[in-house]
């Protein structure tokens, strides 16, 4: 009989806040607080729509909806101000439900793994200490590509770094910015309820499959052709 070519083991590449660590509130907490103190007042939910862009789309598009401009030193101070309030909530920010177990299973299994996030080091380093990670984690942040979601980059960095070919790899987030930028890398689209976005508005961005969290993830990790053997 004809020997066929094995198909390769499918990959993960995990978007970070509001996937893996329940963190999207305290994030819109800090943006909220670093624009008020710039004087600027916008509500609550229109920050939360845009968590998971690249902070500097992130603004540019809160500010359009303002018809304010800032000047790209006064843009860079924002972010600056956001980071420094997120880490002051740091301490409130918990893994959600089966992330912790989500990796160690898919580790366990030998399927390859990484993490890529909008978030800058500064920030996302402070989660592998509580998803109970070491320090040599794959990990691609905003400071190593030239742009951060809904661009492909940190999904093509984040296969490039486990040695997969994109089109090989599944992007799990749990933002429609997640799905844009996994439909632009060539990667499957798996979507979370964790973050806030409904199940239509995911589906609608590319999601082929949406769980609630990575509990329920887990659970079902054969839909996604993770076996046993595997």
């Amino acid at each position: 009989m004809e020997d066929f070519p094995q198909a390769p083991v499918p990959a993960f590449l995990f978007d970070l806040d509001g996937t893996l660590i329940d963190s999207v509130y305290q994030h819109v907490v800090a943006w909220r607080q670093a624009l008020s103190g710039m004087g600027i007042d916008l509500s609550v939910w229109r920050i939360h729509r845009r968590i998971g862009m690249s902070g500097g789309l992130f603004v540019n598009a809160l500010l359009r909806e303002t018809g304010l401009k800032l000047t790209r030193e006064e843009i860079d101070e924002l972010q600056g101000t956001h980071a420094a309030a997120y880490e002051e909530q740091a301490r409130s920010v918990r893994p959600l439900p089966g992330a912790v177990e989500l990796l160690a299973e898919l580790t366990s299994r030998g399927v390859p793994w990484a993490i890529a996030t909008s978030g800058y080091a500064r920030t996302a380093r402070l989660a592998l200490g509580m998803l109970g990670l070491p320090e040599d984690t794959p990990l691609v942040t905003r400071d190593l590509v030239r742009r951060a979601k809904p661009d492909p980059d940190l999904f093509l960095a984040g296969a490039a770094l486990v040695r997969v070919d994109p089109r090989h790899a599944m992007v799990v987030g749990d933002s429609v910015w997640d799905l844009l930028a996994a439909r632009r890398a060539g990667a499957l689209g798996i979507g979370l309820l964790s973050g806030g976005y409904g199940r239509e508005e995911l589906e609608r961005a590319g999601a082929f499959r949406v769980y609630d969290d990575p509990a329920d993830m887990l659970d079902r990790l054969d839909e996604l052709g993770v076996r046993q053997s595997d």
